[in-house]
């Protein structure tokens, strides 16, 4: 049987069943290996707020916010781009 991606879409390696999670925007279960991740910092306290906080010296506690998106919203709201058909297969380097 011809495979589509080395990976064939997940990221689990020879691990067997892995749990599932629920996509942020359509509430889709996903596989927690095949889904994207979007992790970001959010800050409690208001930016100008904030600013005049750090100036005095103070910390600011900014907890990690942490998204799961299946792969069509993912698509949709931009977090993964369609690559062109001789760019697919082709590995990029995560940005960090």
């Amino acid at each position: 049987m011809p495979v589509k991606r080395k990976s064939r879409g997940r990221s689990k390696g020879g691990k067997g069943k892995s749990s599932q999670v629920q996509c942020s925007s359509c509430g889709e279960l996903v596989p927690r290996d095949k889904a994207k991740r979007v992790s970001r910092r959010v800050s409690v306290v208001d930016y100008a707020l904030a600013k005049e906080l750090r100036q005095k010296g103070t910390y600011i506690a900014a907890p990690v916010e942490t998204k799961y998106y299946c792969v069509s919203c993912a698509v949709h709201r931009g977090v993964v781009k369609v690559r062109a058909r001789d760019e697919r297969r082709r590995r990029r380097k995560k940005r960090r």
